[in-house]
């Protein structure tokens, strides 16, 4: 069991970066057992808005493993601006939400219909084109997943 989640929390933006991954993985495993990350859940959505990816994917991904926990809407009212970073400027950080969002879509049904629109509507000619065929692909894995929930 974590220590105190408050200080785990913290280190996310540490400058080490191998501090804030392990943090990070911790919160993460957190997540998917109990809802102690869930009150930081406003502070998850302030980092989509950080100009480190790092800290974007961390917060991407701690808002999707706590969605399942979201029994106040948080995700819901954050859904745009999460979808936003289908197409966010790092292809890497893009490929990490979209690998995501069928974890969102499995405990938040309401949300599907505008995660697969923001999937279909997705222009990924913004990337390299050796990132293209990448992100293409993990979109379409995303649709598909989110099709059979």
């Amino acid at each position: 069991m974590l220590g105190n989640i408050g200080e785990t929390f913290e280190l996310l933006f540490d400058k080490n970066n191998n501090v804030a991954y392990k943090a990070f993985q911790e919160l993460q495993k957190e997540s998917e057992e109990t809802d102690c990350v869930y009150p930081f859940i406003d502070r998850l959505s302030d980092m989509l808005d950080s100009d480190n990816s790092y800290i974007r994917t961390r917060g991407l991904t701690l808002l999707a493993y706590n969605a399942k926990w979201d029994k106040e809407y948080k995700v819901d009212e954050i859904i745009d601006e999460y979808l936003k970073h289908i197409t966010d400027v790092k292809p890497i950080t893009a490929r990490q939400c979209i690998k995501l969002l069928p974890i969102i879509a499995k405990h938040k049904p309401e949300l599907k219909n505008d995660i697969l629109s923001a999937l279909n509507k997705a222009n990924i000619s913004i990337y390299d084109y050796s990132m293209q065929p990448l992100v293409y692909k993990d979109i379409q894995k995303a649709l598909k997943e989110i099709k059979k929930l």
